[in-house]
């Protein structure tokens, strides 16, 4: 019930599409066994300092969702709980680039490229994750998201450690229609779980985790993963363009 109450009123206020966060419904991930994972520290114009998630695609870059915006930021690599940082690597952002055609009001191409201003060092608990191929049609049906962002444990803050649960795609016209995977129900992400991978049977990452949508009409929260196969020509090309031009 809280779950759901949280869900609408958030669903009245901002139309109906809420920011993921809340890993609902998992489990605590086995230490350092998604070592693509990152936590990304967000520092915003106010001071404040906010929290996604992220994953890493190779050692110059982390990938998560283009609402994660902010003035500046740290990626916290190798983190399995945040009260035991000692063997993490603390990298800062050089430069963002978010999706060339995002749209804030719709979520639409909601991802983003953080270039980091010091390559990763790769090791058993900090490894890149590849990415779907393009899009053959075919939709993966298991699959699985992680994050710290808040549970029903927690309430209000971010979880100490990783946590993750499985999800299953549905074929939604919706979905089709802005491009996205969805997932439904009370099991998903919520606050602090935007910009994590959606990573299906292959071990490759399919989406970004992006936002959750409450029909107006009533039925389950639908909970919405950026394409990655749509995107890969984008990803791609604002890679290579940053690396050319530092």
């Amino acid at each position: 019930m809280f779950f759901n109450l949280v869900i609408l009123i958030l669903a009245l206020t901002l139309g109906g599409q809420v920011h993921a966060g809340e890993i609902y419904g998992g489990h605590k991930a086995a230490p350092h066994s998604r070592p693509y994972m990152v936590l990304l520290e967000r520092y915003m114009k106010d001071g404040s300092k906010e929290h996604c998630g992220g994953f890493l695609l190779n050692e110059d870059f982390v990938m998560t969702a283009a609402h994660c915006q902010a003035e500046s930021y740290n990626i916290l690599l190798g983190l399995h709980d945040v009260r035991n940082s000692e063997e993490i690597q603390r990298v800062s952002v050089k430069e963002a680039f978010p999706h060339k055609d995002y749209d804030e009001n719709g979520f639409k191409n909601d991802m983003m490229l953080l270039k980091l201003k010091t390559k990763a060092q790769f090791n058993k608990n900090v490894r890149p994750i590849a990415l779907a191929a393009r899009d053959d049609g075919s939709l993966p049906k298991s699959c699985i998201i992680s994050g710290w962002g808040r549970s029903e444990k927690y309430g209000v803050y971010m979880t100490p450690v990783l946590m993750e649960v499985n999800v299953t795609l549905i074929d939604n016209e919706k979905c089709v229609k802005d491009k996205l995977y969805c997932s439904e129900g009370e099991t998903g992400p919520g606050k602090g779980d935007s910009g994590g991978a959606l990573v299906c049977e292959d071990g490759k990452a399919y989406g970004v985790v992006s936002f959750n949508y409450k029909p107006a009409s009533g039925g389950p929260v639908l909970h919405c993963y950026t394409k990655i196969p749509e995107n890969k020509s984008w990803i791609n090309l604002a890679m290579k363009t940053a690396l050319k031009n530092p």
